[in-house]
This record gives C-alpha cells, sequence and structure tokens, in this order.
C-alpha cells in the first residue's frame, strides 16, 4: 500500500481525553476514532490487526474442533426473560422496543440466543458434543467508558459455546479450550496469566480469567512469589497461619462513643442485602469483606453492601439476619466492636460467645503477604486486563429454557453447557500497553499491520524514487506487506510517523541509493544499518521469516 493512497490519520498531540497509553497511541498512529462515548471506528490500519487477531483465533478454534456461526446482535427480549436474566444482568443492557412495542436486547452476551437454536437439533446424545462460535459486535451500556476499547460501550468478541451429554465431556472441552486461548495469546505474543475468577451473572461454575498484565488493568491478580498459582482477587482464598485463641474470661461491657483499643483487636460489622434477607458480616477491622465470597456462602445471585447506617446494631441485630464471620476473627478474644447507630463501643467480646455467629467462613480479600493458598511463597499483586474467560456453566440455561436431550437409556435430561469469550478488541488494546515506546507502537511480526515501513526520504530524488519501487514490487511478490511512504512531506515526519506506526521493519531509502544500498531497522531498537538493496529480502526474512 502506498501511504500517499492510504487512509492514516494521525494526530500529533496527545487527545486530553485519552487516559490509557494504548488509548492514546491507537488514536495518535489513525488506528481507531472516537464517534461517542465508548463507541469506535476502527480505521484501516487498526481493521487489518483487528483482522489478524481474528484470524489467529479461528484458527485455533477450528483446530479445537468448534464450528463458526453468526447470530444477530438484536436478541428477542423473550429469550431472557426465559433465562431469568433480563432483570438480573442489570442496566448494562442495552434494551430497545420496535415499532410494534416488541423489546429486544442488543446482545452483551450469547447464552439465551444460542440456547434458543440448539434446543430443538440437539435433542439426543448420538449428536454431542458439539462446540459453536462466533465473532461478532457486542453491546453493554457501560456507565463510565474509559480507556479507549478497555471498557467500551460497543466491543468485537469471539464466544463459543458448547454443548454435552455428560460432565465427563464438558471437562474435555473447557481442557481443550483452555488451552485454545493459550495459544491464541501466546501467537499474540500476550504476557498473560490464567486466573481462578468468578463467573459473575454468567452463572455456573468453575471459570478462568486470562489476563494480560499491565498497570493500566481494573483487576488485581493475587500470585504466588514461589508457584504458579494466580487468582483473581475476588477469589483467592484465604489461608490463615495458626493462632492460639487467648482464654476468655471478662463479660462483654460498653462504653459510649469510640473507645481506642488497638486495630489487632478491634473487629467491624459489614451490611448487605440480597433479594430475600439482611446478612451481617463480621471481620477485623483491617480487612476488606469479599462481597462475591459473602454471595457465594448465601447462595443468592445478587448481593448489595449497605450505606453507612443504614444497619441495624450488629451486637443484637434483629430477627431473621443472617450473622455470619470471617474465620480470620475466630482465634481473637476480648476483642472490641464499633456500633454506628448507637455510636457505642462494645469491649471484652469473644465473637464465638457473644455475637450470635451462623458460621465462620473466608470472607475477606487476600491480601499481600498473606500465605500463598497453594502452601508455596507468598501473595504477591499485579494488575491485569481481562482479555478472555472459560466457563463450564452446567445446566443453567438449559434447565432454564428447556433445551433437553435424550440420553442412552431414553431419559430427558438437560443440556450441560460450557461458554468461552475472548475480547478481540480488549486484546488489541491490551498488546498495545505492553509493546510500546515513548516514540509509539511496537507490534508483534503475527500481529503488525504491515510487515515492512518502506519509506523514501525524498521522493523527488528518481534514485530514490526507482529503488524504493523495486524493493516495493519485489518484497510483495515474496509475500510481506509493505507500506510504502511515499508521500512528500518531511523526513522527520516520515520517520516519527514510521515510529508511531510501529511495524516491524523500517526500510529507507535515501541518500545512498543510487550506490543501491538503503538502510534497515528493527522498530523494537532502532538501530540502523546500512546493507545493499540485493540482500534485503535474505535480511527481511531473517527478521521475519519466509513467506508463501
Amino acid at each position: 500500500m502506498k501511504q500517499s493512497q492510504s487512509f492514516i490519520p494521525t494526530l500529533k498531540e496527545i487527545p486530553a481525553d485519552a487516559e490509557s497509553i494504548s488509548h492514546q497511541l491507537l488514536l495518535r498512529g489513525g488506528f481507531i476514532r472516537q464517534n461517542a462515548a465508548g463507541v469506535y471506528s476502527y480505521l484501516p490500519l487498526g481493521y487489518k490487526v483487528i483482522k489478524k487477531i481474528e484470524a489467529i483465533i479461528r484458527e485455533e478454534m477450528d483446530r479445537a474442533g468448534a464450528q463458526e456461526l453468526l447470530m444477530p446482535a438484536m436478541q428477542p427480549a423473550e429469550l431472557w426473560h426465559e433465562s431469568g436474566r433480563w432483570d438480573v444482568y442489570g442496566p448494562e443492557l442495552m434494551r430497545l422496543k420496535d415499532r410494534h412495542g416488541r423489546f429486544f436486547a442488543l446482545g452483551a452476551t450469547g447464552e439465551e440466543l444460542i440456547t434458543s437454536l440448539v434446543r430443538d437439533t440437539l435433542n439426543t446424545y448420538k449428536k454431542l458434543p458439539v462446540t459453536l462460535y462466533q465473532i461478532q459486535t457486542k453491546y453493554r451500556d457501560e456507565k463510565r467508558p474509559r480507556f479507549g476499547l478497555l471498557r467500551g460501550r460497543e466491543f468485537i468478541m469471539k464466544d463459543a459455546y458448547s454443548f454435552h451429554a455428560t460432565q465427563e465431556s464438558l471437562d474435555e472441552a473447557y481442557e481443550a479450550m483452555f488451552q485454545a486461548y493459550c495459544r491464541v495469546f501466546d501467537r499474540c505474543g500476550l504476557k498473560y496469566r490464567a486466573v481462578l475468577a468468578d463467573s459473575g451473572a454468567m452463572g455456573g461454575r468453575d471459570t478462568h480469567e486470562f489476563q494480560a498484565l499491565a498497570e493500566i488493568g481494573e483487576d488485581t491478580i493475587a500470585y504466588s512469589d514461589r508457584s504458579d498459582y494466580a487468582a483473581n482477587l475476588e477469589m483467592a482464598p484465604v489461608v490463615e497461619e495458626n493462632v492460639v485463641k487467648a482464654e476468655t474470661s471478662l463479660p462483654p461491657e460498653q462504653k459510649e462513643g469510640k473507645v481506642d483499643v488497638g486495630s489487632e483487636q478491634l473487629i467491624k460489622a459489614e451490611w448487605f442485602k440480597t433479594r430475600t434477607e439482611t446478612v451481617l458480616v463480621f471481620l477485623r477491622a483491617e480487612d476488606e469483606v469479599n462481597d462475591v465470597k459473602v454471595k457465594n456462602i448465601v447462595g443468592s445471585d445478587l448481593i448489595e453492601p449497605l450505606e453507612a447506617g443504614q444497619g441495624a446494631n450488629p451486637f443484637r441485630p434483629e430477627h431473621g439476619v443472617r450473622v455470619l464471620a470471617d474465620k480470620g476473627i475466630k482465634s481473637l478474644a476480648r476483642c472490641a466492636l464499633y456500633s454506628e447507630t448507637e455510636d457505642k463501643t462494645y469491649i471484652h467480646l469473644d465473637p464465638e460467645r457473644d455475637l450470635a455467629i451462623e458460621s465462620f467462613s473466608d470472607l475477606r480479600f487476600i491480601k499481600e503477604g498473606d500465605p500463598s493458598p497453594d502452601g508455596k511463597g507468598r501473595i504477591k499483586f499485579a494488575k491485569g486486563i481481562e482479555v478472555g474467560q472459560v466457563f463450564k456453566l452446567g445446566t443453567k440455561y438449559s434447565e432454564a429454557m428447556s433445551a433437553l436431550f435424550l440420553d442412552a437409556q431414553g431419559k430427558n435430561k438437560p443440556l450441560i453447557m460450557g461458554c468461552y469469550g475472548i475480547g478481540i478488541s480488549r486484546t488489541l488494546s491490551a498488546i498495545c500497553e505492553q509493546y510500546h515506546d515513548e516514540d509509539g507502537l511496537i507490534w508483534p511480526a503475527a500481529l503488525a499491520p504491515f510487515d515492512v515501513h518502506l519509506i523514501t526520504v525524498n521522493p523527488k530524488d528518481n534514485d530514490q524514487l526507482v529503488l524504493s519501487g523495486k524493493i516495493y514490487q519485489e518484497l510483495q511478490k515474496k509475500g510481506y506487506d509493505v507500506l510504502w511512504d511515499d508521500r512528500k512531506e518531511r523526513p522527520g515526519v516520515k520517520f516519527a510517523e514510521s515510529d508511531l506506526i510501529g511495524c516491524p521493519i523500517q526500510i529507507i531509502a535515501g541518500k545512498k541509493a543510487s550506490e543501491n544500498v538503503v538502510e534497515i531497522a528493527e522498530r523494537r531498537n532502532k538501530e540502523r544499518n546500512e546493507i545493499s538493496a540485493d540482500k534485503i529480502e535474505q535480511v527481511v526474512s531473517g527478521f521475519l521469516g519466509e513467506r508463501g
């Protein structure tokens, strides 16, 4: 592609609202443009990278035995009512109504739609297992779109769904898809971790997130400093150190106002509301309650914290309130609890004796320095961008939507399902976060919009123009994708934009073109070397490999 004929609208200045490096560089490099908050157009450079990511995903999905289809983005609301998620999913679900008053959702995900497609077809164990996938635009009404493509209202996603007659079959598909994801992200050049995660509104059990490591990441990964253990912060179990409980002797006593008793003996109360009940959680004052763990313990699909002052007296909760406690306070004796509603502090408390606790469980967030759950080393934190997730959905959707099959004994059973997603546009941004320097992007060779950026320093110089044209033709014949900067721009502008765009190889036809000599450099180190133009193919293939 000749750059003089291409649509690459680069920017010199960093847009004021671009917070993340990936957002800044994708805008400045002419890869994307914003149309509305959280809504972007992929310009030719950006779309070339997207298509390369998609090609890798398709190859690995096909290798794993999945079949591609394409479902509509507009999904009938009645399907979401069948699954029970029309109200559960929340305000992120974009809803609309047609002229006949029929409600639809713009697809944020595809469990309901895919289940409706297969429930009348995959009706016998003889047709199972089957895995189907699509690459499609998805929609979520983000309250605060930010970081460019990392948190948008419209995004490109690969979603796959598998259907099985047995749990063993699902386990095999889950492992196959897990390995396929590892190959996808390895081929994309991402530095990532596969971590244990919570299934959230998706439902089901057993799920892993694939987190690309990046400081801008909104997720915190807890990992061991001595093993390969890693988990999403909300899912990492806490292993309490062995502590001998002190003997309790004094009865509870109350004091007016707040009493300074020292942080080690201070506990606190956190109040939550589910759809059906109020939950009170006790834990150390220095710890943070993990609402995902609380939600899983009470078996609710929705849990919300009550604001300060909305809870009742924690020392004497009302009848019907479920009282739980983090296991970290079980070993405490003679501790203190401040009641905000009464402005009193209860001292000399023994949680087991005095607080009517239903059960002691792991209910707090793990902290840096805690023992690793696998018994190896201590916990450290890192930031990550979620680029993929795999779920074992089980029968959550098939039961709700009557997607049944006949087993070998002729009995009707719900299909067992798995779900597997990759955020393609998120992957694009995550790669930018990991591959850049102060001058611009540095694309991994597998994803670069062009293999080679050929720069003619002065197109008015006939020797430079003729040599550039010859190089351009020969590299294209050998299968390399070349962006030829043939524009009548100042050399400094050309070099700066080349670094910004970030193609793996730069070839510069300049003053020595008359001697059949060019400069060649890898974008990642920018070290220029003079070579004969006759050796270009040999050098380029050494960098990028031969092309068919």
